[in-house]
């Protein structure tokens, strides 16, 4: 009893000289001359004495969310569903197909060709010729013709073959065939000794579309490396959020039991009646708490469906993702420089980098080559024939042997060269009647060097630096994101232990609060700072084992290991 009655002397003097005392006021009362805020000029009131009666709380759901429909995902599942599904990796992926039609387009530059003509012609002729009396002359012609190209593309070897035919029919009186058939074959080899030989413009095109696909799918691999850190990333998030949910409700639990005990001991008079207002409010707070997080878990849930869901309108969106990984990882710990060996030998950056290079030495050979004089071997052999009908209105403005003496040597051969002249074409085309052959060299050198070419290889060398620049340039990066991702998981160990450490003292302290609190040597107020500081703790552990777990995801980006550490052996076509 004595315990109450100094409590309300106390209180009593309390209230006295506080009686005494004049209020100081705030700076959010008065100005700097300390006129009441209304009287200050130019300060607007704005929803003076708002109070807000609203003491009901909203649901607590997710928006567009069943909770009853619960989706578990492992980490594993996560990541397969994103490297199928993930926007970014199917644009990616396109883009492998795409440098795949390119190569197959270098390609086709060198394929064999087939090229040809036919056409009918007619055309008439003032008639010229002292040997006709003709005034004019009208021939029709139809040809038909067919050839083919390959090539040898090592050498830059180019080979043609081909079919010519045509028909003439006329009424000139001094052509002896009408109509007339022509014929041959022809082929043809072009070998360049200097420019062209080792490589050319079609070459080049293949060579650079090869690199250009290993470009392209060292591209996929790198955008895979980054989806995959996203997604862990984004899945430990969640997992935080939704652990730090239960926390905060856990704490609700804990506060409401803790007000139900404050009502206890105010029956028993062990507390003032004030002391339930503090619990009421802390109830509040925590609830408030509850909603906050549950606000987090929505974001961070859409983070990830947005990494794995295909579309909009998957169903996936309206499902509640589970994360049911293990949060306990095993924490690596290579030196230095074990991780920088890892990393220069699978970071996709200086794979991309020696891509580059790959290219520019291409370019090089190439504009070497442009630089040489062009100088090409040709041969090519023809065999012609002709044949047809002798022309009914031939008429020879020259005595004929066969006219003035019928039984001459000349009116024999000249009988039979008509012969030959009438007969099938193709007789002399393979009879090889008419052959040519042609054996020689083309060349065009500029006569003060090919500067073009010399500017251009000149650039490519230039080109040839910066990209070696930047590999050192990648190469120190990549050092420093190894050396940051190994200092932030060693961090990170550190960070977990204080946490847990924290969690456990924070418990300790929170439950020798409350027994000081019955026993009448402790206040409310320092009970409800204990409880804060529990659930503050709480959360913190597992925020500090994610943290953790997201700077190993980073390390093994850093490293270039990431597909590895998670058993990612071949990327989904």
């Amino acid at each position: 009893m004595s315990r109450h009655l100094l409590a309300f002397i106390t209180i009593g003097l309390a209230a006295i000289a506080a009686a005494g005392q004049t209020p100081t006021p705030t700076p959010y009362d008065a100005d700097a001359q300390g006129r009441p805020a209304e009287a200050v000029p130019g300060v607007q009131q704005v929803a003076p004495d708002y109070r807000s009666d609203t003491r009901v709380l909203p649901d607590l759901g997710r928006v567009g969310v069943d909770q009853a429909n619960v989706r578990p995902l492992t980490l594993a599942e996560t990541i397969e569903m994103a490297l199928e599904n993930n926007k970014d990796i199917s644009i990616t992926r396109r883009s492998i197909t795409s440098a795949e039609f390119d190569l197959r387009a270098a390609r086709g530059g060198f394929q064999p060709r087939l090229t040809g003509q036919a056409f009918y012609d007619r055309v008439t002729n003032p008639n010229v010729s002292i040997f006709s009396t003709n005034s004019k002359a009208t021939q029709a012609t139809v040809v038909g013709n067919a050839a083919i190209t390959g090539f040898v593309p090592r050498y830059g070897t180019v080979i043609t073959g081909g079919v010519n035919n045509s028909r003439i029919t006329t009424d000139n009186p001094i052509t002896i065939l009408s109509p007339q058939y022509n014929a041959s074959l022809n082929f043809g080899i072009t070998q360049p000794l200097l420019r062209g030989r080792k490589i050319d413009a079609g070459r080049r095109a293949i060579e650079i579309a090869k690199v250009n696909l290993e470009l392209t799918d060292t591209q996929f691999r790198q955008r895979s490396i980054e989806v995959v850190t996203a997604v862990e990333k984004a899945y430990w998030d969640l997992v935080f959020a939704l652990r730090n949910l239960q926390v905060q409700r856990d704490s609700v639990r804990d506060a409401k039991d803790q007000l139900e005990h404050n009502r206890r001991l105010v029956e028993e008079g062990q507390l003032a009646p004030i002391d339930i207002v503090a619990a009421e409010t802390q109830v509040a707070n925590f609830e408030q708490a509850v909603y906050d997080a549950l606000n987090a878990v929505n974001i961070a849930e859409n983070v990830v469906k947005n990494l794995i869901a295909p579309r909009r309108g998957d169903r996936l969106w309206g499902q509640a993702i589970l994360p049911v990984e293990s949060v306990e990882k095993a924490n690596p710990d290579p030196t230095l420089s074990d991780a920088m060996d890892l990393a220069i030998k699978n970071r996709p950056e200086l794979d991309l980098n020696s891509a580059q290079q790959d290219i520019n030495r291409i370019d090089q050979r190439y504009y070497r080559e442009q630089s040489r004089p062009q100088v090409d071997l040709t041969a090519s052999y023809t065999s012609a024939g002709v044949g047809g009908s002798q022309n009914p209105g031939f008429t020879s403005p020259f005595p004929l042997p066969c006219t003035t003496n019928p039984s001459s040597p000349a009116c024999a051969q000249q009988q039979a060269n008509l012969a030959l002249l009438t007969g099938n074409p193709y007789s002399g085309v393979f009879a090889n009647r008419y052959p040519e052959y042609k054996v020689g060299v083309t060349f065009n050198v500029p006569l003060f060097g090919d500067k073009t070419a010399s500017a251009q290889l000149g650039r490519a060398k230039v080109e040839a630096e910066k990209l070696l620049d930047q590999r050192e340039q990648i190469e120190q990066a990549i050092q420093v994101e190894v050396r940051n991702a190994l200092q932030a998981v060693r961090t990170g160990e550190a960070r977990l232990r204080a946490a847990a450490i924290a969690r456990e003292n924070s418990l300790r302290q929170y439950e020798s609060e409350r027994r000081k609190l019955d026993e009448g040597q402790s206040d409310v107020y320092k009970v409800l700072e204990r409880q804060t500081a529990l659930a503050i703790a709480r959360s913190n552990e597992l925020r500090a084992r994610t943290e953790l777990n997201k700077a190993i995801a980073e390390l093994q980006r850093a490293t270039g290991n990431t597909l590895a550490a998670n058993n990612i052996r071949a990327l989904p076509k």
